[in-house]
């Protein structure tokens, strides 16, 4: 006599569609493409920076064009939306314990907001912004 297990048919694209929790950890993956194409951008910058001062300037230019200011907004959607993704699942990646206590979630995620509202004021202070 053999026995059957029972095997649940997964599709194979649209597996994620089924359940909103999924759907938000896809989008969460999705939007490392976003991340990682902004970050390829700040390294062509920072190359035509180190080429010359004109190059430098058509490369600012290129970025006012309606595609690339589309494209930034979109890669500052998904870079906020994947920071606060992660800085809510922190409290679960990263418990932090006192003595014999874990502190509360709210807390260590507070913290990760607190010092990245810190850090951007740093930087829009440092980057001359009133």
């Amino acid at each position: 006599m053999s026995r059957n297990p029972f095997v649940r048919e997964v599709p194979k694209v649209s597996w994620f569609f089924d359940h909103p929790r999924y759907l938000r950890y896809m989008v969460r993956e999705l939007t490392c493409l976003f991340v990682g194409a902004y970050a390829l951008l700040v390294v062509v910058g920072l190359a035509r920076l180190a080429e010359s001062e004109a190059g430098y300037q058509l490369f600012l230019d290129s970025l006012k064009s309606p595609s690339m200011i589309v494209f930034q907004m979109l890669a500052l959607v998904f870079s906020v939306y994947h920071s606060v993704t992660w800085f809510n699942l922190t409290p679960k990646a990263l418990p932090l314990q006192v003595g014999e206590s874990f502190m509360p979630g709210w807390f260590v995620a507070g913290l990760h907001y607190g010092v990245w509202f810190v850090l951007s004021v740093a930087i829009l202070v440092f980057a001359g912004v009133h």
